[in-house]
């Protein structure tokens, strides 16, 4: 993938951080940017080439997944496959870590996700260290629009994101290290692995997206479009009446 499809959005974040600074001389508050989308269209990518193209700009990413209820928890209370859904994350911490880095805090820490164990490292935050832009990523990232500078949504047809999220998971599932989450797949074969990965997307990501993900591009104020190959095609300013 290549970073110039980003720059449209990293010259107006820049331009947005101008303008806080100028409104707010002498406060020391990021500006909070929230990304939102489907499952693997390519939410982390676009918050790591966003901090790439602003530098010297100062910019953290924070993963809303490390807001997600601990699999202990799910389990108990049923939500094991509704990883990913509203009522999976701790909204209070999410939304009390928001608050506080729009009131200029300096003192902020996020709890951590290992994507390999498919869980929250328990007892384990990561603190965040004073920037100029703070980038929240997550499929959820939107419906916090209210606690956000800048809301942006990420778009694929959902067949790309489908392939997207299948092949990201046979890849994981290849070599997993001891201790992964793709080891519960070890003893299926290539086809077996795909079929499993179609029917998480079917029956959870896509049921995700079209009831609670699809619905916050509505408060995006940034809409950046992707190709089947991962490219920008398009990144608009959203008007808003």
């Amino acid at each position: 993938m290549d970073a110039d499809g980003y720059r449209p959005l990293a010259t107006l974040v820049a331009r947005r951080v101008e303008e806080r600074v100028a409104a707010e001389p002498g406060v020391a508050r990021a500006l909070v940017v929230g990304i939102g989308g489907g499952v693997a269209v390519g939410k982390s990518t676009t918050a790591a080439y966003l901090a790439e193209l602003l530098r010297p700009v100062t910019v953290e990413i924070v993963g809303t997944d490390g807001f997600l209820l601990s699999n202990a928890v799910l389990e108990a209370r049923g939500l094991l496959w509704r990883k990913g859904f509203p009522e999976s994350y701790d909204d209070t911490a999410l939304r009390g870590f928001l608050l506080a880095a729009r009131r200029a805090g300096t003192d902020l820490a996020v709890p951590v996700y290992d994507h390999q164990t498919y869980d929250v490292v328990a007892d384990v935050l990561r603190p965040v260290p004073p920037s100029a832009v703070i980038v929240v990523e997550g499929v959820n990232a939107l419906r916090y629009a209210a606690h956000l500078d800048l809301g942006v949504y990420l778009h694929a047809e959902v067949q790309h994101m489908e392939a997207w999220y299948a092949a990201r998971f046979l890849d994981l599932c290849e070599q997993p290290p001891p201790g992964s989450f793709y080891e519960h797949f070890r003893g299926l074969d290539l086809a077996g692995r795909e079929a499993v990965a179609r029917d998480v997307w079917r029956s959870v990501n896509l049921v995700n997206l079209r009831e609670h993900i699809l619905p916050t591009r509505a408060a995006a104020a940034v809409v950046v479009e992707k190709a089947a190959d991962h490219t920008v095609t398009r990144t608009s300013v959203v008007e808003r009446a």
